[in-house]
């Protein structure tokens, strides 16, 4: 069977915090966080909105990206989000 994996970036209602994650199954990782079923930095923050993602044919490639992604700045990652979605649109009903 296929598999993909998926690198996101989530924020808040505000878009004052972002989280990076990775995940084979991204509706579903993302609708857990948008109902609080993950407990942690995402509850803690009520990130609930999906303004980025990537899809991958392997883990290895998604974990890479991943990690560049966590290493960049904050405004990298704002400038990444921007240039796909300039106006920080909940993107969970595209994926």
């Amino acid at each position: 069977m296929y598999k993909q994996y998926h690198i996101y970036i989530m924020t808040n209602k505000h878009n004052t915090v972002l989280y990076t994650g990775i995940t084979s199954d991204l509706k579903k990782r993302i609708y857990e966080h948008k109902k609080k079923m993950v407990s942690g930095f995402t509850k803690k923050y009520n990130i609930d909105k999906l303004v980025y993602y990537e899809t991958f044919d392997n883990a290895y490639g998604a974990i890479t990206r991943e990690k560049k992604i966590k290493g960049s700045s904050r405004q990298r990652k704002i400038n990444l989000i921007r240039s796909l979605n300039p106006n920080w649109d909940d993107l969970y009903d595209y994926c």
